[in-house]
């Protein structure tokens, strides 16, 4: 039996994160049911830091994450896990009011948002139809950071590793139970793991995750968002475009590897899986970039889809379970996991050792509560 401190059960971005902090206090395991890291979320995620999205907590959460990203600390990782990318939200005349509404909730952490007319949209992304029943107004934010997500979830597990704790794939739980003071997990293979503290970092399956151990659901929500690829048109140069989305909130592009990844934001209620492309998305993601931009299509290069697992009040969640000693819940990112990662692994850290609240976090008015799983509980 493998015995431990503290035993992370999922091994995506929040998981790690967190585990990367928890070596300085005891011995670490991740336990990651898939066979590699990152397989569901993490690894799908096309991640970006910014205020365009989220509620005040998320967005407290992301100005806080967003000083590691600029500057990791020592050692961390060897290569830069972010670089700076132009913001670009735009509006036709039926979304004005949206988009003040917008830029004042950015404006709270950010003082670089600025108003630009359809002139200068069509300069930043000439793509975009702009004018009489198009985008005609839009906020710009030069100050987004378009993030590593790989080189983040391997820096992370680096750390670990380095601090002397176990990352073990294939680990797929089918029981968790309390023994005394200390949790125990057995896993589909038969392989069982002890540890004092259990985090649950399971993603879309967290709350299964609380039902083995007879703990109460927190009601997180799965759903599934859907990408496609596509090749810029013949000669055009789309490297400098910015990460350009509608103020409806139901579409978003931006360049990637010399090619174009295109969302219409859907968000489909899913269960936890594999999630795998629909047809229908595909062609609707299409279909608004054909809309939105002079841009056809004529080939999609190609697709996927993803989890993003929501709490209902859509704040990601951290903190002990208040009906079992030692279960951590940390949970529900939603489409915030890389973004607010830093933040939460620093608040979930001090939860954990029992040190003081990050000040900063508090500055930001994040606090225990907002993010405690107490507040799920109790609606």
């Amino acid at each position: 039996m493998g015995v431990a401190d503290f035993l992370v059960v999922g091994g995506g971005i929040a998981g790690l994160s967190l585990a990367a902090r928890l070596v300085k206090h005891g011995r670490v395991t991740v336990l990651e049911g898939e066979d590699a890291l990152g397989y569901h979320s993490s690894g799908r995620s096309v991640s970006f830091s910014h205020f365009g999205i989220g509620n005040a907590a998320v967005r407290g959460l992301t100005a806080y994450s967003q000083d590691f990203f600029e500057a990791p600390p020592g050692g961390y990782c060897e290569t830069p896990l972010s670089q700076r990318m132009t913001t670009l939200y735009f509006a036709d005349a039926d979304a004005l009011d949206r988009l003040v509404a917008l830029g004042a909730a950015m404006g709270a952490y950010t003082d670089a948002i600025e108003t630009v007319e359809a002139a200068e949209l069509a300069r930043l992304c000439p793509p975009l139809r702009t004018g009489d029943g198009a985008a005609i107004r839009g906020l710009v934010d030069r100050t987004g950071l378009k993030l590593d997500t790989d080189a983040f979830l391997q820096a992370s597990a680096r750390a670990v590793r380095n601090g002397g704790g176990a990352i073990l794939t294939g680990q797929r739980i089918s029981r968790v139970e309390r023994s005394g003071d200390k949790w125990l997990v057995r896993t589909e293979s038969g392989d069982e793991h002890e540890g004092a503290i259990l985090v649950n970092a399971a993603g879309a399956w967290a709350d299964r995750i609380a039902a083995l151990a007879g703990i109460a659901p927190l009601g997180l929500q799965p759903m599934r968002r859907t990408i496609i690829a596509i090749d810029p048109p013949a000669g055009e140069d789309i490297t400098s475009l910015p990460f350009t989305h509608s103020v409806h909130a139901d579409f978003y592009m931006l360049p990637e590897a010399g090619r174009l990844l295109v969302s219409p934001a859907d968000e489909v209620a899913d269960q936890p899986c594999d999630a795998q492309p629909d047809d229908y998305d595909i062609a609707l993601a299409a279909d608004r970039l054909e809309h939105y931009t002079n841009i056809s299509v004529s080939r999609i290069a190609h697709r996927w889809a993803g989890l993003r697992t929501f709490a209902a009040d859509r704040v990601p969640t951290a903190g002990f379970a208040p009906d079992a000693p030692g279960f951590f819940w940390l949970a529900g990112q939603g489409g915030y996991g890389f973004q607010t990662a830093p933040a939460m692994a620093d608040a979930a850290d001090s939860l954990i050792a029992g040190t003081a609240w990050p000040e900063r976090l508090a500055q930001l008015g994040v606090t225990a509560e907002t993010i405690g799983p107490e507040r799920l509980a109790n609606d």
